[in-house]
C-alpha cells in the first residue's frame, strides 16, 4: 500500500528581533537560526494550547477527580494491581 506524504507547510519570510549575543553564538556554533526559532515557536504554541485547555477544562477535571476520591475508580474492582 502506498503511503500518503504530507505536503510541506509553506514558509514565510518574517522579521524578528533577537538578542545580539544569542545570534552571534548561534552563528559561531552553526545553529540554523530559522529552524531553531521555528522549533521554539512550535513549543511555545504547544505549551500555550495545553495551558488554555487545562484552564478551559479545569472544572470538569476537578469534578472527575472529586468523583474518584469519593467513589474510587470506575471499574476499579477489576484491577489486579
Amino acid at each position: 500500500m502506498a503511503q500518503k506524504t504530507r505536503p510541506k507547510p509553506r514558509k514565510r519570510a518574517t522579521n524578528v528581533s533577537l538578542r545580539e549575543d544569542l545570534l552571534a553564538e548561534a552563528r559561531e556554533l552553526g545553529v540554523n537560526v530559522s529552524t531553531a526559532a521555528e522549533i521554539g515557536l512550535a513549543r511555545a504554541i504547544a505549551t500555550e494550547r495545553e495551558a488554555r485547555w487545562l484552564r478551559e477544562n479545569r472544572q470538569a477535571i476537578e469534578s472527575a477527580n472529586a468523583y474518584v476520591e469519593r467513589h474510587g475508580l470506575p471499574l476499579g474492582h477489576y484491577r489486579q494491581f
